[in-house]
Parts: structure tokens; sequence; C-alpha cells
């Protein structure tokens, strides 16, 4: 069975400047293009899982979450191909979806579509929704800081469902084998 990294865009691979939807906005966060070479490295498949809530609230549009996707793969220099599978929640929070963290749809699929063993595979995100994603699917729940701290909520999720807390992607990944 295969291993893998669900990963969350704003504030796990690039900084969260909030809502971004200009290809200009989008920023790596230090360190991000490394641990995501060293992952694929290892074994791991790599999945992007966003929400992207601007669409739904009228924001911004897909088109533009695609430019700023196609922004980060050139800025991570690692290939079109550097994700297994994307999903895209562009609901606002209010509305239903089967997709948009906390769901475990995208994961349960992927899991089943790849052959992945869930024992080896993590969601890593900034947010409790991310890391809910993964209590929910059944995967290790990663919290990176990303140069933020947490809310007494988020701490109490943390606390609660064991998530293991790393300063940023890159001192997650130094932990995999």
């Amino acid at each position: 069975m295969n291993k893998a990294l669900f990963l969350d865009r704003d504030g796990t691979i690039t900084l969260d400047h909030g809502y971004a939807h200009k290809p200009e906005q989008i920023e790596l966060i230090p360190g991000a293009a490394d641990a995501l070479r060293r992952a694929r490295e290892l074994g791991y498949l790599l999945f992007l899982f966003t929400n992207q809530s601007g669409v739904g609230r009228g924001m911004f549009t897909l088109e533009d979450v695609h430019a700023c996707n196609a922004h980060m793969l050139e800025l991570l220099g690692l290939g079109d191909d550097l994700f297994a599978d994307l999903c895209i929640a562009p609901e606002h929070p209010d509305e239903d979806s089967l997709y948009r963290k906390p769901s475990p749809r995208f994961i349960h699929e992927m899991t089943a579509a790849h052959a992945l063993d869930p024992a080896q595979c993590a969601m890593v995100g900034d947010r409790t929704s991310d890391w809910e994603a993964g209590v929910n699917a059944g995967i290790r729940p990663i919290a990176v800081r990303t140069g933020k701290d947490f809310g007494e909520s988020a701490t109490v999720f943390i606390e609660k469902n064991a998530v293991a807390v790393f300063d940023d992607l890159s001192a997650f990944v130094a932990t995999l084998s």
C-alpha cells in the first residue's frame, strides 16, 4: 500500500494572505519546496486539498484559484505533476458541500483510488478544519504553525485529538522516513 500527504495550500505551502486570488499574491513559505521534494523522494504521494470560500463568497472565480495554483507550482519548481490529485472546495462555509474540509470525502476517495494505507497518511494544515478532515478520514492530523499562534478552540482540538504540532511543513517532513 502507498503512503501520502494531504496538504492544505494557504498557511501550509504558501503564506496565508487571506483570500489570495491573484498569482502575484502567492508566496511560498520558506522551505516548502524542499519539504515537498523530500516527501516525494521518501515515496509519499502528494495531494492538494484546499478550501477556497472566496469563490463562494463572490470575491473571485475558480479560474483565479487555478491561476494561483499554477503560479504556486511554478514557484515550487517541482513539475506540474507534483500533486497526484487536487481538491478545491469553492463553496461558502454556509453552503452544502461534499468536499469542503472538514469533510473526509476527498481523502477517502483518494485512499481508495491510489491504494493508500491510512496508517501511512497525514493531513497537514494550519486550521482546525484541516486537522478535523484528517481525524474524520482516519489519518494522522498534523498542525503547522507557520508563524502564527493557535486560538483557544484550536488548542483544545489539538489536545483532545492528539494532533502533532510543527513549526512548518519542513519541520514535519524532517520527521518522516
